[in-house]
C-alpha cells in the first residue's frame, strides 16, 4: 500500500474519486473533470490516494492547509476507504501520511469532522489521538 499525493489529473483519478465519494455520502453531488482539476492545481488543497500493490485506488483524504493570523491551520476532509478494503488499516494509513504531511506544514493542530453515524471512523481518530472538542459547528447553505 502507499499513499500519494495527485499531483497531475488523469481520467483514472477522476473515476476512483467518483466512486469513492458516494460511499462517504450517498446524497453528495458527484466530482467534475473540472472540479477535480481546480481541486488537484489548488496551492491549500491535498488530494492523497490510497494505492494497492495491484494499483487499484482503495482510498482517499482530503488535506487543506491554509494560514490566519494566529496560526497554519490544517483540516482533514473527505476520508472514504473504498467498501472492498475497509478494515485493512486503509484508513490509518492515510490519516498518519495526512498527519505527518501536516507537521510538515508546520501546523501545530490537525482538525477533523465526522458524523456519529461513522463509528469505525470515530473510533480510528481516537485511536490516532484525536479529541472530540466541545464545540458548535455552524454552516450557512448558500
Amino acid at each position: 500500500m502507499k499513499i500519494r499525493e495527485v499531483k497531475r489529473y488523469n481520467k483514472r483519478v477522476l473515476i476512483a474519486v467518483q466512486r469513492l465519494l458516494p460511499q462517504l455520502d450517498p446524497d453528495i453531488e458527484a466530482i467534475t473533470k473540472g472540479k477535480l482539476k481546480a481541486l488537484i492545481r489548488s496551492k491549500n488543497s491535498h488530494l492523497f490516494l490510497a494505492v494497492t500493490d495491484e494499483k487499484e485506488i482503495a482510498g482517499m483524504l482530503t488535506a487543506s492547509v491554509y494560514i490566519i493570523p494566529t496560526c497554519i491551520k490544517f483540516w482533514i476532509e473527505d476520508v472514504v476507504v473504498d467498501e472492498a478494503y475497509r478494515g485493512k488499516g486503509i484508513g490509518k494509513d492515510l490519516m498518519l501520511h495526512a498527519m505527518e504531511f501536516a507537521k510538515s506544514t508546520g501546523a501545530k493542530s490537525v482538525d477533523l469532522t465526522s458524523r456519529s453515524a461513522r463509528v469505525a471512523a470515530n473510533k480510528l481518530y481516537q485511536e490516532l489521538g484525536f479529541e472530540l472538542r466541545e464545540t458548535n459547528v455552524y454552516r450557512l447553505i448558500i
